[in-house]
């Protein structure tokens, strides 16, 4: 996720990616007036909620009521002659419908109590990252390294697009490694997998992990990425399924040592179509014309 506040791009990543990410970023210093700098002092509190955009927690945060996803701002002082240090950021919503509105805290460690104590004294109740993840699942809204895998491409995970689109990897500009195989897929062809949420049976304890093969009768089709047990879906997963798939396939997960088998269904409600015309397509299509 990249941000820019006050002149200053803040970028944050899974902990696992940021030694190699900031590796990165170095090296591709030429003659830019940039000095990229590690912050793993810093943490991420996420609000979820609409009483995060109105009333005592906006109020707290100051953040605007115009402000649209991916505004951002420093967070005020909590304290009489305080520096700020750390902002707030208007983050897409997630939950069923993505109906819930969210808002990123970037804070440094030490304040993390701090701000947790002033956030629950305006009236937010407090969770663990169980809560976000199945609310996060239910919007089909991936996470690195728990939806993909190392042959993942943005237009499998509904990551293309710049921020009107909340997507990741833009179209129509800028050079970078992965972009052929992107704009091919963008103006010729499908994305050989899609993401979907899978219902599973949750007539046994037993669910299956991260990673777990996804069988369509005798055949591997996917993938399992985030597992997590909704309030009001109950046990549900992402995948990474091929494309194509019928709906109404049977589908069994194998997890565990025993290869237990759970039986699992794509939610049809989150199967995109991708309708649009692509300009590759459309080109060949208008040579041929020409031809005929």
């Amino acid at each position: 996720m990249l941000t820019d506040v006050d002149g200053v791009t803040w970028i944050d990543t899974e902990g696992s990616h940021g030694p190699g990410l900031l590796d990165f970023l170095t090296k591709m210093v030429f003659w830019a007036k940039v000095t990229p700098v590690g912050r793993p002092d810093m943490t991420v509190l996420t609000l979820v909620g609409p009483a995060v955009r109105a009333g005592a927690i906006a109020d707290l945060l100051e953040i605007p009521a115009e402000a649209g996803v991916y505004a951002a701002g420093d967070l005020p002082e909590l304290r009489h002659d305080d520096e700020p240090l750390g902002f707030w950021r208007v983050m897409p919503s997630i939950g069923e419908g993505r109906t819930l509105p969210v808002v990123d805290l970037i804070v440094p460690d030490s304040d993390v109590l701090t701000w947790w104590k002033a956030i629950a004294d305006a009236g937010a109740q407090m969770s663990g990252t169980w809560t976000y993840e199945a609310l996060r699942a239910a919007a089909i809204r991936p996470r690195i390294d728990v939806d993909t895998d190392d042959r993942t491409i943005p237009h499998e995970v509904n990551w293309i697009g710049g921020p009107d689109e909340q997507g990741a990897v833009h179209v129509d500009k800028g050079c970078y490694r992965g972009q052929e195989t992107v704009a091919r897929v963008h103006n010729l062809g499908k994305s050989p997998r899609q993401l979907v949420l899978l219902h599973l049976d949750g007539s046994d304890d037993i669910r299956p992990q991260t990673g777990d093969r996804i069988l369509g009768g005798a055949r591997a089709i996917g993938r399992v990425g985030t597992v997590v047990d909704h309030f009001e879906y109950g046990p549900i997963a992402l995948a990474l399924v091929k494309r194509g798939i019928p709906v109404d396939t049977e589908l069994a997960i194998a997890t565990g040592e025993d290869a237990v088998t759970i039986p699992a269904r794509i939610d049809p409600d989150s199967v995109q179509v991708d309708d649009r015309v692509q300009a590759g397509r459309e080109a060949i299509a208008k040579l041929r014309g020409t031809q005929s």
